[in-house]
Protein backbone atom coordinates (compact mmCIF):
# COMPACT_ATOMS: atom_id res chain seq x y z
CA UNK A 1 0.00 0.00 0.00
CA UNK A 2 1.38 3.37 -1.06
CA UNK A 3 1.74 5.83 1.80
CA UNK A 4 3.28 9.27 2.06
CA UNK A 5 3.55 10.77 5.53
CA UNK A 6 4.66 14.35 5.93
CA UNK A 7 5.99 15.97 9.08
CA UNK A 8 7.93 19.02 10.19
CA UNK A 9 5.36 21.75 9.70
CA UNK A 10 5.19 24.39 12.40
CA UNK A 11 4.69 28.04 13.26
CA UNK A 12 7.83 30.02 12.44
CA UNK A 13 8.75 33.70 12.33
CA UNK A 14 9.52 35.45 9.03
CA UNK A 15 13.11 34.80 8.04
CA UNK A 16 13.14 31.48 9.85
CA UNK A 17 13.70 27.95 8.57
CA UNK A 18 11.92 24.63 8.62
CA UNK A 19 12.70 21.17 7.32
CA UNK A 20 9.82 19.05 6.10
CA UNK A 21 10.07 15.28 5.78
CA UNK A 22 8.03 12.85 3.70
CA UNK A 23 8.43 9.19 4.58
CA UNK A 24 7.33 6.94 1.74
CA UNK A 25 6.25 3.32 2.09
CA UNK A 26 4.87 0.70 -0.27
CA UNK A 27 7.22 1.74 -3.08
CA UNK A 28 10.77 2.93 -3.68
CA UNK A 29 11.23 6.65 -4.23
CA UNK A 30 14.05 6.07 -6.71
CA UNK A 31 11.48 4.70 -9.13
CA UNK A 32 9.31 7.83 -9.18
CA UNK A 33 9.54 11.57 -9.58
CA UNK A 34 8.87 12.99 -6.12
CA UNK A 35 7.63 16.44 -5.30
CA UNK A 36 6.30 18.94 -2.82
CA UNK A 37 3.22 21.04 -3.47
CA UNK A 38 1.44 23.56 -1.30
CA UNK A 39 -2.06 24.92 -1.03
CA UNK A 40 -3.82 27.77 0.71
CA UNK A 41 -7.60 27.91 1.10
CA UNK A 42 -9.33 29.12 -2.03
CA UNK A 43 -6.30 28.65 -4.26
CA UNK A 44 -5.02 25.86 -6.47
CA UNK A 45 -2.33 23.55 -5.24
CA UNK A 46 1.01 24.79 -6.60
CA UNK A 47 4.34 23.17 -7.26
CA UNK A 48 7.05 23.85 -4.70
CA UNK A 49 9.75 21.45 -5.86
CA UNK A 50 10.12 18.25 -7.86
CA UNK A 51 13.02 15.84 -8.26
CA UNK A 52 13.24 13.21 -10.97
CA UNK A 53 13.43 9.49 -10.25
CA UNK A 54 17.05 9.51 -11.40
CA UNK A 55 17.58 12.36 -8.94
CA UNK A 56 19.59 14.22 -11.55
CA UNK A 57 17.13 17.05 -12.22
CA UNK A 58 15.32 19.38 -9.84
CA UNK A 59 12.79 22.10 -10.49
CA UNK A 60 11.42 24.69 -8.09
CA UNK A 61 8.28 26.75 -8.12
CA UNK A 62 8.71 30.35 -9.17
CA UNK A 63 8.05 31.71 -5.70
CA UNK A 64 10.57 29.59 -3.80
CA UNK A 65 13.60 29.27 -6.05
CA UNK A 66 16.78 30.02 -4.16
CA UNK A 67 15.21 29.64 -0.73
CA UNK A 68 14.00 26.02 -0.69
CA UNK A 69 15.94 22.83 -1.34
CA UNK A 70 14.52 19.39 -2.09
CA UNK A 71 16.61 16.34 -1.26
CA UNK A 72 16.25 12.64 -0.58
CA UNK A 73 17.58 9.91 1.66
CA UNK A 74 17.19 6.76 -0.39
CA UNK A 75 18.15 4.44 2.47
CA UNK A 76 15.31 5.91 4.53
CA UNK A 77 12.98 6.26 1.51
CA UNK A 78 12.40 9.85 2.55
CA UNK A 79 12.08 13.15 0.72
CA UNK A 80 12.98 16.41 2.45
CA UNK A 81 12.20 20.05 1.85
CA UNK A 82 14.56 22.52 3.49
CA UNK A 83 12.90 25.92 3.64
CA UNK A 84 14.96 29.00 4.47
CA UNK A 85 14.19 32.72 4.58
CA UNK A 86 10.52 31.94 5.08
CA UNK A 87 7.95 34.61 4.28
CA UNK A 88 4.34 35.02 5.40
CA UNK A 89 3.25 34.13 1.87
CA UNK A 90 4.82 30.70 2.32
CA UNK A 91 2.04 29.89 4.77
CA UNK A 92 0.19 26.86 3.42
CA UNK A 93 -0.40 23.17 3.81
CA UNK A 94 2.53 21.35 2.24
CA UNK A 95 1.90 18.03 0.53
CA UNK A 96 4.24 15.30 -0.61
CA UNK A 97 3.47 13.84 -4.04
CA UNK A 98 4.52 10.81 -6.04
CA UNK A 99 4.77 10.49 -9.78
CA UNK A 100 4.47 14.08 -10.99
CA UNK A 101 5.55 15.20 -14.44
CA UNK A 102 8.84 17.06 -14.33
CA UNK A 103 8.41 19.22 -17.43
CA UNK A 104 4.88 20.40 -16.78
CA UNK A 105 4.99 20.31 -12.99
CA UNK A 106 1.68 18.45 -13.02
CA UNK A 107 1.34 16.34 -9.88
CA UNK A 108 1.01 12.57 -9.74
CA UNK A 109 -1.90 10.77 -8.21
CA UNK A 110 -0.51 9.85 -4.79
CA UNK A 111 -0.59 12.38 -1.99
CA UNK A 112 0.19 12.57 1.66
CA UNK A 113 -2.19 14.23 4.13
CA UNK A 114 -0.09 17.36 4.35
CA UNK A 115 1.67 19.34 7.04
CA UNK A 116 0.80 22.91 8.03
CA UNK A 117 3.43 25.62 7.73
CA UNK A 118 2.58 29.01 9.21
CA UNK A 119 4.93 31.96 8.88
CA UNK A 120 3.95 34.77 11.19
CA UNK A 121 5.41 37.10 13.77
Amino acid sequence: QVQLVESGGNLVQPGGSLRLSCVASGFNIINYNMGWFRQVPGKQRELVAIITSSQTMIKYGKNVNGRFTISTDNTENTVFLQMNSLKPEDTAIYYCNRGGEFTSGRPGDSWGRGTQVTVSS
